[in-house]
């Protein structure tokens, strides 16, 4: 069980690298909210769009991280 687990736990952290190395930069919405750009289609349906699937991606495997982390800490 302890070899399953750490097989997952390098897959999803090779996941969480490459999904948030495609994840646009955080001043690209910035500049965007200054200048007003939030309003428009892909401002409001930012969920559906690539960069909000990528934020729900990277919660669900962070978290999946997190717990497969503490078990094979907990199972030594």
């Amino acid at each position: 069980m302890r070899i399953f687990l750490t097989v997952i736990f390098y897959i999803i952290c090779a996941a969480l690298i490459v999904i948030v190395l495609l994840q646009e930069g955080k001043s690209a919405g910035l500049v965007g909210d200054i200048s007003g750009i939030a309003d428009t289609y892909w401002g409001k349906n930012k969920g559906r769009s690539m960069e909000g699937a990528l934020q729900k991606a990277t919660r669900f495997l962070v978290v999946a991280f997190l717990v497969i982390a503490l078990l094979l800490n907990t199972s030594l």
